[in-house]
């Protein structure tokens, strides 16, 4: 599998080791931190933090994508990101920055205040000029899977083979962005666990995470605190750090090289250790 994922600016991140990617909520509606980092100057200190903890990339977002959320305009996505993104840039030259966003207009902006790669949770489904920019601007790309928009993703998702219809997904999602000019290697895939899925999806997409790196591109995965660790586990938000890290260090052994995660310690002190015992 290509380990290098090619991001904006010339920059590069190495992949054939595990990297973590601290989430910086610009939002006050967040699930897991809402409202604690939404003014730029506690998620511009947040960033640090976790710039500090080891995070060897930042991903903020402004709007935030739990089941059932509203969107928010553009012009309120944008007051939110770019200063932080400009001033994390700033602070933190040598950090790649993503920004979380599925708007064309938000993903120019923030590209061109420092963020050197867009994560788009909606697979350039959302916003059609989304496509223009990434191809134009030749960002880092993390290409997920969602089933439907955050506010109805969660009505009864159904699927006839999850795995084989994310692969699909991948594929077609690959060629669509190719043939616009962005190469293949400044794509990484995420299957979106917890988008469209119910807990049973969910747990087959881990359990297969060695499928999508068919690929021969980084599995980027975004298991933080998510749902899936209440129905399996019985385990409220707030308790699910140790789950999110356990789960972390088994989907590296599964193939995931990008893990997208609220607390950066937990996690690398379990992806080191499992690094450690796999040898």
């Amino acid at each position: 599998m290509a380990s290098i994922w090619r991001l904006g600016g010339g920059r590069t991140l190495d992949c054939s080791r595990d990297r973590v990617v601290g989430i910086v909520n610009a939002t006050p509606d967040s699930f897991y931190d809402g409202g604690r980092h939404g003014d730029v100057a506690a998620a511009v200190s947040h960033g640090l933090r976790l710039a500090g903890e080891g995070a060897d990339m930042l991903d903020v977002g402004g709007e935030s994508t739990r089941p059932g959320a509203a969107p928010v305009t553009d012009a309120e996505e944008i007051d939110r990101v770019v200063p932080v993104v400009a001033e994390l840039a700033r602070r933190l030259p040598d950090l790649p920055i993503a920004v979380d966003t599925y708007r064309a207009g938000c993903a120019a902006a923030a590209l061109a205040a420092g963020a050197c790669a867009v994560n788009d949770v909606s697979g350039l489904a959302f916003d059609p000029a989304l496509l223009e920019v990434v191809a134009q601007r030749q960002p880092g790309y993390v290409l997920m899977h969602a089933k439907g928009r955050p506010d109805v993703m969660q009505r009864d998702p159904r699927y006839d083979d999850v795995v084989g219809e994310i692969l699909a997904y991948f594929e077609q999602g690959l060629t669509r962005l190719i043939r616009a000019g962005l190469p293949e290697d400044h794509v990484v895939l995420d299957p979106g666990i917890g988008f469209g899925k119910l807990p049973e999806h969910n747990l087959e997409i881990l359990r297969n995470l060695d499928r999508f790196t068919v690929f021969g591109r980084p599995v980027y995965l975004g298991l933080s605190n998510k749902s899936f660790f209440g129905a399996v586990l019985g385990l409220p938000v707030g308790e699910r750090t140790l789950a999110t890290a356990v789960a972390s260090a088994l989907s590296a052994g599964r193939g995931a090289r990008l893990h997208r995660v609220h607390d950066v310690v937990a996690v690398k002190q379990a992806l080191g250790l499992a690094a450690a015992l796999a040898g």
